[in-house]
């Protein structure tokens, strides 16, 4: 089984200004490489430039400027215009399947956070002081950076990566081989329904808060965002008062964002400890959470009909404050960890249909919280059927796998 490791770094200084010179210089290759694709197909022999050609031109980059990308590890420049490679892949694969092509992009200093080694031992080495009480991990033209580890890791280590999260620095280990640790049978079985009111029902009846993070935050991330808008967006060099604003900012989103994760990661693991198979609705949240389309008015040229885009803008980030995907995914890893069964489900009309007699309407689901059946008058929590139906197709979905 693979799994990843994600622990804080704790580096001096002298190493965090060499840290943000490795991702400078990273990114200027990044962005050298897509130049160079772009010129060469614009020329009139359109020619195509692939990884194999960008990748035999290091050696003459290193030689040409050993202070700045010679100083770095060969394999993690290779990584870095694998990346690109791997841009370009999806976007001729978006072209020939018709859909928004996506045309890779210059990326900005700011926007480029992450530099990949594809080895351990090539360029850097996790636990590279294993005298040491203290864990560290060495980077090429770094050093032996000190690691918070707060877990074991166990596995192989495949590939590190050192990532930069505002003002913090991680590093993130791909380990290969790690064992599963199944946990002891409970015979449970639940199905999960997640919403907006509440973050989930259980077919057991229980109710799980939504926290929302965002929500909690926003008069303080408002004011931030107000002070940060007084600058111009548009300018070649910020000033201190400027980046303060920005990094403002960025550490409010950045302790939502943990907040999230850390609630996902305990809510997911309650579920796994205290249940065999787990049955979810298969959620498209990308498509929920689309804006929807505007319409012309055909009595008003140049006018639009009202299509409800103010409310479901507010939908929008209660379903993105809540982040079902993120947990979903959590889950399921979770549970693959742990000998544990999910169950995706479809989610249509899971809310509208009745458990008791099986009707399905609209009319079903009276509000956000009550379900009132328009045939047997059957009635409970809205989210208590949702989460009874989920477990029910599941139920029917396993005995046809069996």
């Amino acid at each position: 089984m693979i799994r990843a490791y994600k622990f804080l770094l704790r580096p001096t200084k002298s190493q965090a200004a060499s840290l943000t010179d490795m991702l400078r210089d990273h990114c200027s290759l990044y962005n050298g490489a897509l130049q160079e694709r772009r010129d060469a197909y614009r020329h009139t022999s359109r020619t195509t430039v692939r990884y194999g050609d960008q990748s035999a031109q290091l050696k003459e980059i290193r030689a040409f400027d050993p202070e700045r990308h010679g100083r770095w590890s060969f394999s993690s420049q290779q990584a870095t215009l694998r990346r690109l490679d791997k841009a370009f892949q999806a976007f001729f694969k978006r072209v020939k399947a018709g859909l928004t092509p996506g045309y890779p992009r210059f990326k900005g200093i700011g926007h480029f956070d992450t530099v990949t080694f594809p080895k351990n031992g090539d360029g850097c080495r996790w636990d590279s002081t294993p005298h040491d009480r203290q864990t560290r991990v060495r980077f090429q033209g770094v050093g032996h950076i000190r690691v918070h580890q707060h877990r074991p890791v166990q596995g192989r280590v495949k590939t590190i990566s050192v990532k930069r999260e505002g003002t913090r620095w991680y590093v993130v280990l791909a380990c290969d081989e790690v064992p599963a640790e199944s946990l002891p049978s409970t015979g449970a079985i639940v199905g999960i329904d997640v919403g907006v009111a509440h973050f989930l029902t259980t077919s057991d009846g229980e109710h799980v808060a939504n926290p929302r993070f965002l929500k909690a935050m926003a008069d303080e991330l408002a004011e931030a965002q107000r002070h940060l808008a007084t600058f111009p967006k548009r300018t070649r060099q910020r000033t201190k008062r400027h980046r303060a604003a920005a990094r403002k900012v960025a550490k409010l989103h950045a302790r939502i964002r943990r907040q999230r994760v850390d609630f996902h990661h305990k809510t997911a693991l309650a579920l796994v400890q205290e249940h065999d198979v787990i049955a979810h609705e298969r959620l498209n949240t990308a498509g929920m959470t689309k804006a929807p389309a505007p319409g012309a008015d055909p009595e008003q040229p140049g006018s639009f009909l009202p299509n409800g885009a103010a409310a479901k803008a507010g939908l929008n980030h209660s379903i993105l404050d809540a982040g079902w995907a993120q947990f979903l995914g959590i889950l399921a890893n979770k549970a693959e960890s742990a000998g544990r069964l999910t169950v995706p489900v479809d989610a249509r009309n899971t809310s509208r249909t009745c458990p008791e007699c099986g009707h399905v309407a609209k009319g079903n689901r009276l509000t956000q919280a009550k379900f009132q059946c328009t045939a047997c008058a059957y009635t409970a929590n809205a989210d208590h059927v949702g989460a009874t139906n989920v477990l029910n197709r599941a139920g029917l979905a396993l005995c046809d796998v069996a």
